[in-house]
């Protein structure tokens, strides 16, 4: 599988390290439930099948946080971004 960072060009995925889903928004805690919200947001995870965005780490290259659109199904890349320029997306 080869990704295609947005600074050093499509490298193997061997020089990333994935983090997980890039969807994911800490929960507040300051909020009365924010025990319950923290254990869900810790152990339960979805499972999806199909596109999905998901946070990897350049590691062996430009060391950038990346946001990868791939589909968990096939594992076909559809795109990768800086998370800095995703942030608000």
């Amino acid at each position: 599988m080869r990704i295609p960072c947005p600074h050093c060009g499509s490298r193997g995925h061997e020089e990333f390290a994935y983090y997980g889903d890039a969807s994911l928004v800490r929960p507040d805690p300051a909020t009365a439930d924010a025990e319950q919200a923290f254990a869900e947001f810790v152990y339960l995870r979805d499972n999806p099948a199909g596109p999905h965005r998901e946070l990897w780490y350049h590691a062996q290259g430009c060391q950038s946080w990346l946001v990868v659109e791939r589909d968990t199904l096939t594992h076909e890349i559809r795109g990768a971004a800086d998370v800095r320029s995703r942030a608000s997306t």
